[in-house]
């Protein structure tokens, strides 16, 4: 069977292109050595699975232990009630269970009241196992509530009796760390109150892929069908994704199912980028999936301030590891964060953008000349009656509402790139949103065809006009664009005691320190 890049569950070395598993986890056999207890957290489909699967089966086969991994998921469908979700994991797990070699199957689980009936399956289970048991307790994280909070205590409760009376080693697996498990099951991560699960000795994380790791796990595509990748696609695929597992083997998968399929051809830079747009067009459940998180308050708290370009100041430090661990910013330095990677920095901003998109009426395109170029004057013309008509209400309808202003620009950009209509098939190419963190500012390239607009956002809500400080960015802005880039520089006004935005809403021209002339617009 010919292999693939994977884009959905664990991988496969027989079926998939695939790097060591463990590679990325360095730490856990001496963990289990010393009859730790863990975490292991990392966002969605970067591996995690793959890789205590891999770690238990060797575990095993090496004679020492009897090791497997054992999900919880099917307890989140009885949240409301502890007995029922614990029958229905002990049930789930028998069948992986007995997957292992005869002799290491687990006698019948015994008889126990509700709240105690995992911790009496994994007495029975060590008490009469001939190995010490080394357990992976995936996706715990779908667990909630007094289900949780009876799990990690009857945890704790056996933790003392291991290895002869319980699991020598237990990893608990999931995309949050330890302590958002204790927040949601009434212990508290913040406050230092008592928690169902105080007997961790570690919580580790995988890394993503460093760059020559991508071109690793690409050149096992050219061995095995002659298909090159050139290694400014193989850049190109590090930057776009940040080196997330997922992502790295999405875009190849594009690149060499959908846009060259033909072996004889390299895959070039440009292919790449390709990929990226289909990727975001396509909105993969896995893309859909860091969506359906933008509006938890949690979140909302930390991505509004950097889609507004200022550093997420009012976040708690819980909140912005809970936005790391769910993959969507990642560190820069310390105290300093940034969306994850390149391809995630367009979808937030358009996935929150395209409810004002949606909510608007379809506008006419009258923004092009006959040839089909972008007529700036005429843009201009329908980005002010837009914004006139519409400003006020969309941005009372946006639940990121500090970032209202930015994000219902960026559904009229949206309609310029889509030629009018409501449709949110995007592109890398065509409108990139950049952030500026530090700066107060937002920046947006559209670009249309031979034509570039470079844009710039900023908020006036206090102190003095931001004018001056603007046409200086977006002096900066555009040096690094095309020679022949016009420029706008978009001023939100939202000072209290303003007249309305059909009021206020102006444009006029104005000169950059280096002489650039551009349009200020002020809304």
């Amino acid at each position: 069977m010919a292999r693939r890049f994977n884009v959905s569950g664990e991988c496969n070395p027989e079926r998939h292109y695939m790097l060591p598993p463990l590679r990325r986890l360095p730490m856990v056999r001496k963990l289990i050595e010393d009859q730790a207890y863990f975490v292991l957290h990392a966002p969605r489909q970067s591996g995690k699975t793959t890789a205590v699967r891999t770690l238990a089966s060797e575990l095993t086969a090496e004679g020492r232990y009897t090791s497997v991994v054992l999900s919880q998921e099917t307890g989140a469908a009885d949240l409301g009630s502890v007995g029922a979700a614990e029958l229905a994991i002990l049930d789930d797990w028998r069948p992986r269970i007995n997957l292992l070699p005869t002799e290491l199957h687990v006698p019948a689980w015994p008889d126990a009241p509700e709240g105690r009936r995992l911790g009496a399956a994994l007495n029975a289970w060590a008490s009469t196992s001939s190995r010490p048991l080394v357990l992976f307790l995936d996706e715990i994280d779908a667990l909630q509530g007094p289900v949780l909070v009876s799990i990690l205590r009857q945890l704790r409760s056996g933790f003392g009796s291991r290895p002869q009376a319980f699991p020598q080693s237990i990893g608990l697996v999931g995309m949050r760390d330890v302590r958002d498990y204790l927040m949601q099951a009434g212990g508290s991560g913040r406050t230092g109150s008592a928690s169902p699960f105080n007997i961790k000795d570690e919580s580790l994380t995988l890394r993503n892929f460093t760059r020559d790791e991508v071109a690793e796990l690409y050149a096992q595509h050219t061995a095995d069908t002659g298909q090159t990748f050139e290694p400014a696609a193989v850049d190109r695929a590090f930057e776009l994704s940040g080196g997330h597992p997922w992502l790295v083997n999405a875009l190849a998968r594009q690149m060499v199912e959908v846009l060259v399929p033909n072996r004889s051809r390299s895959l070039t830079l440009a292919d790449a980028d390709d990929a990226a747009k289909l990727l975001i067009e396509r909105r993969d459940t896995h893309l859909d999936s860091l969506s359906e998180r933008l509006l938890e308050p949690r979140v909302r708290v930390v991505i509004e301030p950097i889609l507004q370009g200022d550093p997420p100041i009012i976040a708690s430090r819980d909140d912005v590891e809970y936005a790391v661990d769910l993959g969507l910013i990642r560190r820069t330095r310390p105290g300093g964060v940034e969306i994850a990677n390149p391809i995630y920095g367009e979808i937030i901003p358009r996935e929150l953008a395209s409810r004002p998109l949606l909510a608007a009426a379809t506008v006419a395109p009258t923004w092009l000349r006959a040839d089909g170029r972008l007529d700036p004057p005429k843009l201009l013309e329908a980005f002010v009656a837009f914004w006139r008509q519409h400003g006020e209400v969309l941005m009372k309808a946006q639940p990121y509402h500090e970032a209202a202003p930015h994000l219902v620009a960026m559904a009229f950009l949206q309609r310029v790139e889509n030629g009018g209509g409501p449709s949110t098939t995007l592109g890398m190419s065509g409108l990139v949103p950049q952030y500026a963190i530090g700066t107060g500012r937002m920046d947006l390239c559209l670009r249309y065809g031979p034509d570039t607009l470079g844009i710039e956002l900023k908020v006036w809500s206090r102190g003095k006009d931001p004018l001056v400080a603007g046409l200086k960015q977006i002096d900066g802005y555009l040096a690094g664009l095309p020679t022949d880039a016009k420029g706008w520089l978009v001023i939100f006004d939202r000072r209290p005691d303003q007249p309305p935005v059909e009021e206020r809403t102006s444009a006029s021209t104005e000169r950059t320190p280096s002489g650039r002339e551009v349009v200020v617009v002020r809304a």
